[in-house]
């Protein structure tokens, strides 16, 4: 699997490179040119003409530009240039914008960013920050399919969302390799504390893509069901397959969280269950010594009464007594396990 970012074309129409594509449509779905932003708002006074903008990272100028272009709510656009949002859908009068968090590989790590959508009757702009891939797949899907793009920016947007949620499931099903791994590892015989970090860094990552595909089922729920100005009736079931998808997701993520929860559960009784063998071992074997080290103490107390000592059977009988002593001990504790 590689998801590695990789260099991002640009419109060559466009001079300002956080342009990605700026795009006019017909509103029987094909594309007409490519056009520049300071052109959005002449083609918006074609009745039947649309426009498809993506940006990655742009700065404020840019996004000043754009609002005054398209008439976006200063609100929602203060909010697509500070990039720290949680995902919602929101409505600024005849327009959606809209907060999805994303998901790419980078550099073998699991790293998230933000995608915020301004969509209007006439319009869609996506705007993009971190990590995420670019949307170009999926703006050529439908373009290659001029009768679904002739249902205008709702199935854009669609096919936007559908593509991130797509992505998401490399990343899940990367995850489920890393947890049967992990879960192998807990039960080998060797305690490792890399297990556990990595036990303990996956579960912070589930968690992190859990809020960033939990709040997209409320945003899809809402396509499938309102904004009958905006979005199309023809699409809506395209959004609900989009919803089975990140419902899919969750419940995985859910799964997958419970399992690793069991993993550190039992990570934690197998290392408490050694420690308790170690203990039962150096318990049984200080039993063993304790029966010389008594016996030995005892005839080296040097007492003058003590007829044993001037007996020349003594010495042999303690030897004999203390063996004796050990080995009924040693086959006790084999018999008991504690050695």
């Amino acid at each position: 699997m590689d998801l590695s970012i990789s260099p991002l074309p640009t419109d060559p129409t466009c001079k300002d490179p956080m342009v990605v594509n700026c795009v006019a449509y017909a509103a029987d779905g094909r594309r007409l040119r490519d056009i520049t932003v300071e052109e959005i708002s002449d083609v918006l006074e074609t009745p039947d003409e649309w426009v498809w903008v993506g940006v990655r990272e742009p700065s404020e100028d840019l996004l000043d530009k754009l609002r005054e272009e398209f008439g976006l709510h200063e609100l929602a656009v203060e909010d697509a240039h500070n990039a720290h949002q949680r995902p919602k859908i929101e409505v600024y009068g005849d327009s959606l914008f809209i907060v999805a968090h994303t998901a790419q590989v980078v550099g073998g790590k699991i790293a998230f960013g933000e995608t915020h959508i301004f969509m209007g009757k006439r319009y869609i702009v996506t705007v993009r920050h971190g990590a995420s891939l670019s949307y170009a797949t999926a703006r050529r899907g439908c373009e290659q399919s001029q009768e679904m793009l002739a249902l205008g920016p709702s199935y854009s947007l669609y096919a936007v969302l559908d593509f991130i949620v797509d992505n998401f499931f490399p990343i899940v099903r990367e995850f489920r390799e890393e947890l049967q791994e992990l879960e192998d590892e807990v039960f080998e015989e060797t305690f490792k504390r890399e297990t556990i970090r990595r036990l303990y860094v996956l579960k912070k990552e589930l968690v992190t893509l859990r809020l960033a595909i939990a709040p997209l089922q409320d945003i899809l729920n809402q396509l499938i069901r309102q904004y009958p100005g905006l979005i199309r009736d023809e699409v809506r079931p395209y959004f609900r397959d989009v919803y089975d998808h990140a419902a899919r997701i969750n419940e995985s993520t859910d799964t997958m969280r419970e399992m690793l929860t069991a993993a550190l559960s039992v990570n934690l009784a197998l290392v408490t269950v050694a420690q308790g063998e170690v203990v039962k071992r150096l318990a049984g074997w200080a039993a063993l010594l304790a029966a010389p080290t008594l016996l030995a103490s005892w005839y080296g107390m040097n007492f003058h009464h003590m007829p044993e000592l001037d007996q020349p059977w003594a010495y042999p009988a303690m030897i004999t007594v203390t063996l004796g002593i050990c080995g009924v001990l040693y086959w006790l504790l084999r018999k008991a396990h504690w050695l």
